[in-house]
């Protein structure tokens, strides 16, 4: 809720839904203690609240009719939760998505992606440690010396960089590939190798800094100049997303039937589909003696500091769209406008348009 400010302090009155921070090792009387009002359920929530702050999108069933004018912030993953975005267009809800928070320096102190993304790579490089048969570091033993494990990361985004720093800091020898020739000097200046396969595309990167989506005849010939990198590997971790679409298939069966028997992938993009072939999200299944690992929530496994960096995100954007007691949607706040997916009863990001079969907008208020 909002409300005037008294002596310089923050104009927000704020209800929590009980047991919301249990899991970052918050209790209902902590909220408490700094003024926060804990209430029942969701319901409660909407009912009081102006606007919302969810870590994950919430089912559509639970977005009640109170809820028309508030604003929804969350990781909202919009193309894949379409039965939100039409309630939400219902009810008017104005919602805006981390995922969407445009890569500008402006906008940095909201960009939850990134902050979760560093999560996801390193937990992906601790259960790689934990998964493989060997040791990460190079050890002089009694019993003689013990050679590196040899970690391969594919996808040099935030979390293929947090993972190939990890890595590095456990001891392992690490090369990364990325589809993106601007990676490499990331990649060299963490102390890894970076893979040069010669199909390497200056064009392959949007102008928000993601990989573009790449077609079935790119993604096959990357698989094919992949294979013997992957099979030289003793861990792969593989993070290469596309926003919005399929996870690209880059390690077939074939290949991880190439692999060494107790090597090990772990697969961080599992929830849109897997980069590899064999992946199940949230299962580790064994083929051919090698285990592979489709986690779709890491940073559910650091809760305290996932939260404080979820937290911190989340007041970033709602300071964009208050000022005082006033809340104001401006789509022309560069940081709030390619944030904002529904306003006014109307989508307006592109890709979820797509896929609700909409005509794509050409309006400047529009955002990919």
């Amino acid at each position: 809720m909002l409300k005037p400010a008294k002596d310089g302090g923050v104009p927000f009155a704020c209800v929590v839904q009980t047991g919301a921070g249990l899991g970052a090792g918050e209790p209902n009387d902590a909220y408490q203690a700094v003024g926060a009002e804990v209430v029942p359920d969701s319901q409660s929530v909407w009912a009081r609240a102006d606007i919302v702050i969810a870590v994950q999108a919430p089912e559509a069933s639970t977005v009640p009719d109170v809820a028309t004018g508030r604003v929804l912030i969350g990781m909202l993953a919009p193309v894949n939760n379409l039965d939100l975005i039409r309630t939400c267009v219902e009810k008017s809800v104005t919602t805006l998505a981390f995922e969407a928070v445009p890569r500008i320096t402006r906008a940095q102190a909201a960009d939850a992606l990134s902050s979760m993304s560093t999560v996801a790579g390193y937990r992906a490089a601790l259960h790689a440690a934990m998964l493989c048969p060997k040791f990460f570091p190079m050890l002089m033993t009694a019993a003689g010396t013990i050679t590196p494990a040899r970690t391969l990361i594919i996808g040099v985004g935030v979390a293929g960089l947090q993972a190939i720093a990890t890595a590095r800091r456990l001891g392992a020898v690490v090369e990364a590939y990325d589809i993106r020739p601007a990676t490499k000097e990331q990649v060299l200046s963490l102390g890894a190798r970076f893979v040069e396969l010669g199909d390497e595309d200056a064009d392959a990167e949007t102008a928000g800094g993601y990989a573009k989506a790449q077609s079935t005849e790119q993604q096959a010939k990357q698989r094919d100049l992949l294979a013997s990198h992957v099979a030289d590997a003793d861990t792969v971790i593989t993070t290469a997303l596309a926003p919005g679409k399929p996870a690209p298939t880059l390690i077939d069966r074939a290949t991880v039937e190439r692999m060494k028997p107790g090597a090990c992938i772990i697969d961080i993009a599992a929830q849109a589909g897997g980069n590899c072939e064999l992946t199940k999200p949230d299962e580790t299944i064994v083929h051919n003696g090698v285990r592979i690992f489709g986690p779709t929530n890491l940073p559910a496994e650091l809760p305290v500091h996932a939260s404080k960096m979820l937290g911190a995100n989340a007041l970033s954007l709602v300071h964009e769209i208050t000022s005082g007691d006033a809340l104001t949607v401006d789509l022309s706040n560069d940081v709030i406008g390619p944030s904002c997916i529904t306003h006014g009863g109307e989508v307006l990001h592109n890709p979820t348009r797509e896929a609700l079969g909409l005509e794509i907008l050409q309006r400047a208020e529009a955002n990919a």
